[in-house]
């Protein structure tokens, strides 16, 4: 399986991925909080060995990692930007084809992520608990009978499970929706934010949906709901973008974005968000025949940490906005 941002899934054109995320903790540990760097070594060494026989995952000590190396797995969505940004300690359990990443120590001692292309929630969740099934079988879980897994930050408790999913929306963006939208969502326990989760901003019109209620609640009926609402959303916004490409203006802008792409000698990040919003309008209503896992890859592959970390030296801002433009010029020149 490649990873999700490789490829295009179900409902491709509006979601670009699913993930789906548990978070688990060790009986006979405290919370990460409360863990010195002992701790969080001795907690890494447990779940590895459950995990890693059969040499399935790759086992990373975050502390050996480059930061463009690190920050790049947060541009991936593999791991949080706060595990990126604190290191010391940590460790990451993380699969071949990048489909499954374990954050050891992070809020929690596990948090256990799948990741899928398009709008999988019940394949990703199935995936999920098959993983957890194993940890579960050889490990104790911090757990009470009345209100469920017992996690660091009380709003996880019950199922720990986070299901979310990534939205293109430049559509309900322009017309100025995503407020209303969000309010609506809220009363139906789910959230929308930025790409990157809690205090991002929403850069290139890319969303993420999620549920919140965690309590009470089975993770069958969590998906159920989101997914419900997921394709409410998606019909909005497909509706929205066929009435902005009946639009001549809108249309000279999606042709000029595909224009910079094959021509411009420098382009920053900000601009490259902005503008590949554009093709995968163009390319989600049949102007521009540009498959959509090739968008998929361009959005994650010419982030700057991404595009450092494969460079494998320190570049400056400059050297970065002239590789992007590079790349962007081969894959859609």
């Amino acid at each position: 399986m490649k990873a999700w941002y490789l490829q295009s899934g179900d409902q491709g054109d509006i979601v670009l991925s699913t993930r789906i995320r548990l978070a688990r903790n060790l009986e006979e540990f405290p919370f990460p909080m409360r863990l010195d760097s002992a701790g969080y070594s001795k907690v890494s060494e447990i779940v590895a060995a459950t995990l890693n026989q059969g040499d399935s995952f790759r086992f990373v000590r975050m502390e050996e990692l480059s930061p463009p190396m690190a920050h790049s797995l947060a541009e991936k969505h593999l791991i949080s930007p706060a595990f990126a940004n604190n290191p010391q300690g940590r460790s990451l359990l993380l699969s071949k084809d990048e489909s499954v990443s374990i954050m050891l120590c992070e809020e929690d001692h596990i948090r256990l992520q799948v990741l899928r292309a398009g709008l999988a929630l019940s394949d990703a969740l199935k995936a999920a608990f098959e993983i957890e099934k194993i940890l579960r079988e050889k490990l104790t879980f911090a757990y009470d009978e009345r209100i469920g897994y017992l996690t660091q930050c009380p709003t996880n408790l019950g199922t720990a499970l986070r299901a979310s999913v990534m939205l293109h929306l430049p559509a309900l963006t322009r017309m100025r929706q995503i407020q209303r939208l969000a309010q609506t969502v809220a009363k139906l326990g789910l959230t929308i934010r930025g790409a990157f989760g809690e205090g991002t901003t929403p850069a290139g019109n890319f969303y993420q949906l999620s549920n919140q209620i965690t309590l009470g609640i089975t993770p069958e009926a969590a998906i159920e709901n989101l997914e419900a609402i997921t394709k409410q959303i998606i019909n909005q916004e497909r509706a929205g973008q066929q009435k902005m490409c009946g639009d001549l203006k809108t249309q000279d802008t999606i042709y000029r974005a595909l224009g910079i792409f094959q021509s411009a000698r420098l382009i920053t990040s900000q601009e490259c968000l902005q503008q590949l919003s554009l093709l995968r309008i163009g390319a989600a209503q049949g102007m521009l025949n540009i498959p959509m896992d090739t968008l998929n890859e361009l959005l994650i592959t010419l982030l700057p940490a991404t595009l450092t970390a494969a460079n494998n030296a320190e570049l400056t801002a400059e050297e970065r906005d002239v590789l992007r433009a590079k790349l962007a010029r081969e894959r859609l020149g």
